[in-house]
Parts: structure tokens; C-alpha cells; sequence
């Protein structure tokens, strides 16, 4: 569960610090406020791709920090209630287009900030709705639900090996002028990637000691005033701290309650002298000549040049390497290594069709179910006689449709008026069915990965603009299902509707303006009062009058009146150093 978000020079955010509550939460503002920015500050923090565009003009650097509230099933903490631990990330950008993430306090890799995101966060932005009209975006939503993703993984990857074997075979068929061409190529890609010798991670290091080696002359003069303050001064505090232990010592004996703090002056006189002696040694170390610097950056440039050629990443440039080789070694090889390759081809082909068709007899098993489901869903969001269905290909696909999705080709068909057939989803629905559609398959896929993820609160549901196309009794319907939602996921909702604001236990409130000759947004959570000018505001615009305030209040007493409980606090459970300290 998302506990805090800080937000410093991102946009048009100078600075924001947002504390979220348990269930359901809404932002609300002015279109353009920014509060699609708050969403992007999340997928940023989880991975998302980074430029220096998002960094506030005039600024060097912007900053993204979060505080999650991670709570284990009952079953893994052996007890009725799990004891909640908490996750701080945070993400720095540069004006230059660099990151650097941090989980915990620890370097952290994308890859890693990627895994968090799901496990802790699904996000679903203002596009999702289009995105869902594809008809190559549906067979994922079924895997999801019916837990299947990992069988689909395995297919994926089945295929990819498949891919790769035909590449290689065709490759070996070439005609002796093809060949040589292509033998020519190879050599100069790979000689050109193995006179640089990459290393995984080589480039993050590299950056990280250009960073250091850029302040060097600052760098150890604040480790060598350090170490002097710890160590070497006349009034060093190693040495002052005898005097302190004494005293203390001396209390204890008078009252038990210093006795904790007289026995762990051991412990601490070690940590500083570890923190002395380390300060000495990193500065003794930090090599601060500019021949140093240079033949750093000439390698990043190097690796750099490799990265835009075989990348993006340079574990691209290493595969690619590894790739090269191998494709070397097929085409000076002679026709029995084909032959070879031909028998691989055979197998790794046949075990494809096993795995994938073990997992389309999963899937059409599955869809009934699914279907179902939907539709239940549909009918509480106000379509109550919607039919919903999952349709497969009847015949077997041709071996050219094969695809890493294994053997199926799904689409979604719907009707939503009694009478009608069904048909496929991107020709029949309007604006508003498309959200409440999307909105009952995010519900399900949700739960599915709840019940295996971070379940019940610990996982947060962000939805932007979830309302769209909608209005009316429609949105109304939509509010409680979200609220309802809000019982078992913490949920983030950015929403232009009264009648869903009004639904939330927590409304948060955008609001940009101009101070000076720049532009700021800021975030505030409403009390009570000023929720009422909010939704009486969405209700009738700008000019806020007696009647939208009164047509406010009836809004939220009705809103309000099935509000998720706040999950009490856990016995035993502290409260989060964030919140004494904000």
C-alpha cells in the first residue's frame, strides 16, 4: 500500500508531499492542474522510462520518493495478523536524462524497480481504454485471471527458441556469396565488441565513479573532516564520548532505565570508529587526477557508442556478442552441423505444441468462468443483461500464425442491449461501457493477483481517469464499485465526477497557479468543509453556489454512508517514522 509520496522540481511540481489513507482515495482538479503528473511520479518510481524533459526548468535534478506498507499473509507470518514492514524507493532524474533508483537506501536496478511494480502497484493509465479495442491485448487479461501467466511464459519463451533455431537454420542455407558477406559483417560487429570487452553493470559502475571522481577535491575533504572530527581533532568525538559513557554508566546506577544505553556504548564506539576508519581509507582511495576522470569517461563513450549500435541496454551489447559468435561458428560449419540444427529445429518445435497446447486447453477451459464473471461484474456497474463472451479459433492455426502467444488467436465480443448478438468489443461499445468494461476486468485481474502478490491492502490500484465517457446514474454506479473495491485494495482514483469524489474515503485536491513568473502544483488533502466547495465546484464550475453546496452535502452524506472502515492498526504495530516526522 502506498503510505507517502514526495515529489520534488518533476514538471511543473516543485514540491509535494502526499499522504494516502487505506481504501479508497480521489484526486480531483482543474483539467491541465496536473494531476496525471502525481500517476506518472508512481510509474516513474516503478520503472517507467525517464527523460530529461520531466525534470522542472531550471532545476538539476528531480526526486521521487514513496514509503510502501508491505503486510505478509497471515499463513507466511504464522499468526492472525501479519506485523506490516515498510519499502521506501526513491528515483533521482537528471537534467541530463540519468537515473539512479534506490530501494531501501541501496542501488537498485530497473529490472528490480519493475518486479516491485508487479507486486505492489497496477496502474492503469488514461489510454487503457483504446488499448483494450485490440483484440492482441485480450489473451494476457484471461491468462491473468485464470492464473495461467506462467504457463504463458513458458510458451513465450518456447517460441523464442523456436525463432532463433529457424534464424540460425536459414542463415546456414545461404549461398557462398551470401555467406561470405554476412561472414565479413559478423567479424567486424564482433571484433569491435570484443576489443571492448563489456561487462554487465560496467556502465552504472562507471557512471557512479565519474559522478564521485567529478567531486573529488569535495569528496575528500569531507571524509578528511570527518575522519578529524571523529578522530584526529583536539576535540574529537571518540574521545569526548569517554567522558559521556562515564556519566552514563554513573546513571545507571542510579535508575535501570539508562542501563540499555551504558550497554550498547561498546557498540557504538565500534560503528564510529568503523565509519572513522572507512572515511580515511575512501578518501585515500578517491583518485582525483584528471587523467582518471578522462579515462573514465572515455570508457563510457565507448560503451556508449556500443549501447546505440547493438543496445539499448549494454546486456543487449553482451548477447549480441554471445549471438555473433554463435552465427560464426554456424556458418564455417559444415552440413552436418545443419543437419544438427534441423533435429533441434524438430524437437524444440514439438515441445512448443506441447506447452502451447496445454495451455490453450487451460485457457478454453478458463473462458466460461471468466465470461461469467464479467458479466456479474457488468451487471452491478449498471449493465445488468450484458453478454460477454471468449471466442477462439476454431481450426488449428497455420504454422505462419503461430505466434509467442502459443496457438490461439481471443477476441472479447460483447452485447450490451437485450436482443442483440454479441459482437467484438472494438464495434459495439460506447465511451461509457468501455470504462465500466475495463473497470470489471481490472477488478478481476486485481484479485487474481492478489490472491498470489501482495494481496488485500498491500496492493494499490491506480486508475486515471477511469469515468471517461461516463455520467449520470452510470457514474454514481461506478463510485460504489470502486469504494467497494477500496474494502479490499488500497485504490488511487483521478476523477472530473462529483459523484465518484464523493464516494472516497480520502479526496485529495490539485490546484496550480502562478507565483512570481513560475508555475506551481501543489497537493492537498479536504476536510470536510472544503470537500464540499470541491464537489459543489465539479458540480456547477467556477461561480460555487448555495444550491451546488447543498446538492454537495446530499452527494456526500449519501456517498459516505457505506464508507470502508479504516483498517485498524496491528497489535504491536509502530507508528511509521514518516508520519511523526511530516
Amino acid at each position: 500500500m502506498l503510505r507517502f509520496l514526495r515529489i520534488r522540481n518533476l514538471a511543473v511540481i516543485e514540491s509535494v508531499d502526499v499522504e494516502f489513507e487505506p481504501g479508497f482515495n480521489v484526486l480531483t482538479g482543474e483539467t491541465g492542474a496536473g494531476k496525471s503528473i502525481v500517476v506518472e511520479a508512481v510509474g516513474l518510481l516503478l520503472g517507467a522510462r525517464a527523460s530529461s524533459d520531466l525534470v522542472r526548468t531550471g532545476e538539476t535534478q528531480a526526486t521521487i520518493e514513496a514509503i510502501f506498507e508491505l503486510r505478509d499473509s497471515p499463513a507466511k507470518a504464522g499468526s492472525p495478523s501479519a506485523e506490516p514492514h515498510e519499502l521506501i524507493i526513491r528515483r533521482d532524474i537528471t537534467d541530463h536524462g540519468r537515473s539512479r533508483s534506490f530501494i531501501n537506501g541501496a542501488l537498485a536496478t530497473a529490472a528490480a524497480l519493475r518486479d516491485l511494480s508487479q507486486r505492489l502497484v497496477e496502474l492503469h493509465g488514461q489510454h487503457e481504454h483504446q488499448a483494450l479495442l485490440d483484440p492482441l491485448t485480450h489473451l494476457p487479461l484471461l491468462d491473468a485471471y485464470a492464473g495461467l501467466e506462467a504457463d504463458a511464459a513458458q510458451v513465450a519463451a518456447a517460441w523464442a527458441h523456436v525463432r532463433v533455431l529457424r534464424e540460425q537454420l536459414d542463415r546456414s542455407r545461404m549461398d557462398v556469396r551470401e555467406r561470405a558477406a554476412r561472414l565479413d559483417l559478423i567479424a567486424f560487429q564482433l571484433s569491435e565488441i570484443e576489443r571492448a570487452s563489456p561487462k554487465p553493470g560496467e556502465d552504472d559502475e562507471l557512471a557512479a565513479t565519474k559522478h564521485v571522481l567529478a567531486s573529488a577535491e569535495r569528496v575528500q575533504r569531507l571524509c578528511e573532516e570527518s575522519y578529524a572530527s571523529l578522530y584526529e581533532s583536539d576535540g574529537a568525538i571518540l574521545s569526548g564520548l569517554s567522558g559521556v559513557w562515564k556519566r552514563v554508566g554513573e546513571l545507571a546506577t542510579i535508575d535501570p532505565q539508562f542501563a540499555a544505553y551504558a550497554d550498547a556504548r561498546d557498540g557504538i564506539k565500534g560503528q564510529l570508529e568503523d565509519l572513522a576508519f572507512f572515511l580515511r581509507s575512501y578518501s585515500e582511495g578517491v583518485d582525483a587526477s584528471p587523467e582518471r576522470l578522462q579515462q573514465v569517461e572515455d570508457r563510457l563513450a565507448l560503451l556508449e557508442r556500443l549501447k546505440r549500435k547493438h543496445g539499448p541496454t549494454l546486456q543487449d551489447v553482451i548477447n549480441k556478442g554471445e549471438s555473433l559468435r554463435q552465427e560464426q561458428n554456424l556458418l564455417t560449419g559444415s552440413s552436418e552441423e545443419a543437419g544438427e540444427l534441423q533435429r533441434r529445429l524438430n524437437e524444440a518445435t514439438a515441445g512448443f505444441l506441447r506447452t502451447a497446447g496445454a495451455l490453450s486447453g487451460a485457457r478454453r477451459s478458463a473462458a466460461p468462468r471468466f465470461a461469467r464473471e464479467i458479466e456479474s461484474l457488468l451487471a452491478e456497474l449498471a449493465m445488468s443483461r450484458t453478454r460477454f463472451e471468449v471466442r477462439f479459433n476454431q481450426a488449428e492455426l497455420s504454422e505462419d500464425a503461430w505466434s509467442d502467444r502459443g496457438v490461439d488467436q481471443a477476441e472479447f465480443f460483447l452485447s450490451a442491449n437485450v436482443g442483440e448478438d454479441v459482437r467484438p468489443l472494438a464495434r459495439i461499445v460506447s465511451g461509457g461501457e468501455l470504462s465500466r468494461v475495463m473497470l470489471a476486468l481490472k477488478t478481476i485481474g486485481a484479485r487474481a493477483d492478489g490472491s498470489g502478490r501482495q494481496g488485500g491492502q498491500s496492493r494499490t490500484l491506480i486508475f486515471d481517469e477511469v469515468d471517461a465517457g461516463i455520467g449520470g446514474r452510470v457514474a454514481d454506479v461506478v463510485g460504489t464499485k470502486l469504494r467497494e473495491l477500496g474494502r479490499e485494495f488500497q485504490v488511487l482514483c483521478i476523477t472530473h465526477l462529483p459523484q465518484i469524489a464523493a464516494k472516497a474515503s480520502a479526496h485529495f485536491h490539485i490546484d496550480k497557479r502562478v507565483r512570481g513568473a513560475r508555475t506551481l502544483t501543489s497537493v492537498e488533502r479536504m476536510d470536510d468543509d472544503a470537500r464540499v466547495d470541491e464537489i459543489a465546484r465539479m458540480i456547477g464550475g467556477a461561480e460555487v453556489t448555495d444550491a451546488a453546496r447543498s446538492t454537495a452535502r446530499d452527494l456526500l452524506t449519501a456517498g459516505q454512508a457505506a464508507r470502508p472502515t479504516r483498517r485498524a492498526k496491528a497489535k504491536g504495530e509502530s507508528e511509521s517514522p514518516w508520519r511523526r516526522n511530516t
